[in-house]
Order: C-alpha cells, then sequence, then structure tokens
C-alpha cells in the first residue's frame, strides 16, 4: 500500500480510504466488520465514517471493528449535514451542536478522540468563526487532532481559511469533494486553491 501526507500536515494516509456509508443498511454488521479487517490487513490505514450514516449506527459498527485495532487507524467522521435529533439545533454547524455530536460520536465509534473531524457541509446559518472556533476547541481538548471539509466549493473554502488565518483558529487540513467521472466541477477552481493553500 501507497502513502501520503494529508495536506500539509505530518499524518500519512493510506492513497485508499474505506468509505462507510453503506454499512449497516445495504451491508450488514458482520459482513461490515468482516470488510473492515479486510481493508485493515491490505494495509488500508484509512477509514471514512459519519455522524448520519444509518443514523449514526455505522459508527457503531465501525468502532466495534476497530476496537482491537484503533491506534492504528486513521479515523474520519463527519458532522453537520442532516438532523441528528428532535431538537430544533441538532443540524448544523453550531458550536452547540457540533460540541454535542462530537460526544455522541465518541461514544458511538469507542475511542476518545477522532483523527480527522469534516463538517460534512457548508452552514449558510451558522458565522464561520463560530464553527471555526468550536473544531479549534475540540483540537485543544484533543477530541480531534485534524479538521476537514466536504462538499465546500472554492469560494466556501477560501473564505473559511481567511477567517481561520485571520482569527488564529485552526484551519481545515483537507477536503472531501465530490469527484468522479461525471461529477468533474472541482477542476475548474478547488483544485487549484487546495494545490495554492496546501
Amino acid at each position: 500500500m501507497k502513502y501520503r501526507k494529508l495536506g500539509k500536515t505530518g499524518l500519512k494516509v493510506s492513497e485508499i480510504c474505506l468509505g462507510t456509508m453503506t454499512f449497516g443498511n445495504q451491508i450488514d454488521e458482520a459482513e461490515s466488520i468482516k470488510l473492515i479487517r479486510w481493508t485493515i490487513d491490505a494495509g488500508i490505514n484509512f477509514i471514512d465514517t459519519a455522524d448520519m450514516y444509518v443514523d449514526g449506527r455505522t459508527e457503531e459498527i465501525v468502532g466495534k471493528a476497530l476496537k482491537e485495532v484503533r491506534q492504528s487507524v486513521v479515523l474520519a467522521t463527519k458532522v453537520g449535514a442532516w438532523q441528528s435529533g428532535p431538537d430544533v439545533n441538532d443540524i448544523g454547524l453550531s458550536r452547540k451542536h457540533i460540541m454535542d455530536a462530537i460526544e455522541g460520536s465518541l461514544r458511538r465509534l469507542g475511542t476518545d478522540y477522532i483523527d480527522i473531524y469534516y463538517t460534512h457541509m457548508p452552514d449558510n446559518t451558522t458565522p464561520i468563526e463560530e464553527t471555526l472556533r468550536a473544531l479549534d476547541d475540540l483540537i485543544r481538548q484533543g477530541k480531534v487532532r485534524y479538521i476537514g471539509c466536504s462538499n465546500y466549493l472554492a469560494w466556501q473554502l477560501c473564505k473559511t481559511l481567511w477567517v481561520s488565518d485571520n482569527k488564529n483558529l485552526a484551519r481545515f487540513d483537507c477536503i472531501q469533494p465530490p469527484y468522479n467521472l461525471i461529477t468533474r466541477g472541482i477542476e475548474d477552481e478547488l483544485l487549484s486553491l487546495c494545490t495554492s493553500e496546501g
């Protein structure tokens, strides 16, 4: 397996990351755990999940599978995309939701830290500084090691990096955009921005 540095960090991740969106739904728990173990045996050290996948069930399955090997895996999860509970604040990237959501993810995953914590998508109702300050606090508390974003356009990422730099807050270390043979929008501006910013 080949490994690469994650952005400008010193963290090394496998070139292949196992996504777990279908675990606990289309793929049952037993098969999901087998797949995770096979992945690790193949040298893949990067596993991605999200709090909203199957209402948190996917995180529980990933946590069970990683119980004995947690230290050797780069574990990523996400926050903020969909309503995660009955309360009006159980969604988005407000400080309240981020602080509540991390506790739920840590419990379901059976760990005391997340390697990469992604904002699942931009939240146009919460100030960027509020989101970044909450993420920065999670890093300082040791609950999160690196932060990233998912589904951001180039201008949204650029604005976020500007706020991080001007407020002396943690910056996104990576981005997870949609990219495939049909969806190629990141080639317009986002790849250039990421190359420029590291």
